[in-house]
């Protein structure tokens, strides 16, 4: 089991940028795939992006593609998730994940692991 600490989420204007971070600890295995999930009010949790182990591979949902970046440091066990151009939609409860995988998984379902969350808030 891998244990998720997510921080980084704050209040920011719109056009504004935050990045996130989400410590591991616990098991760790080369095929760890990790990614970034969020979720607003009455809405279900939704993918934003993934990153295979080596992070040579990377995943983007339409919405946040050009404008965030998934990154990760095998080495200090970090996933980080840099937002530019945040708009008010972007305005969720940001939730890191991690997956035993070869693949890139978008569905909320194939992720086991997950931190508590970082709220983050855009305002117009």
């Amino acid at each position: 089991q891998v244990q998720l600490v997510e921080s980084g989420g704050g209040l920011v204007q719109a056009g504004g940028s935050l990045r996130l971070s989400c410590a591991a600890s616990g098991r760790t295995f080369s095929n760890y795939v990790k990614a970034w999930f969020r979720q607003a009010p009455g809405k279900e949790r939704e993918f934003v992006a993934a990153i295979n182990w080596g992070g040579g591979s990377t995943s983007y949902a339409v919405s946040v593609k050009g404008r965030f970046t998934i990154s990760r440091d095998n080495a200090k066990n970090t996933l980080y998730l840099q937002m530019n151009s945040l708009k008010p939609e972007d305005t969720a409860v940001y939730y890191c994940a991690a997956a035993i995988s070869y693949q890139l998984p978008i569905s909320a379902g194939r992720y086991k692991d997950w931190g508590q969350g970082t709220q983050v808030t855009v305002s117009s």
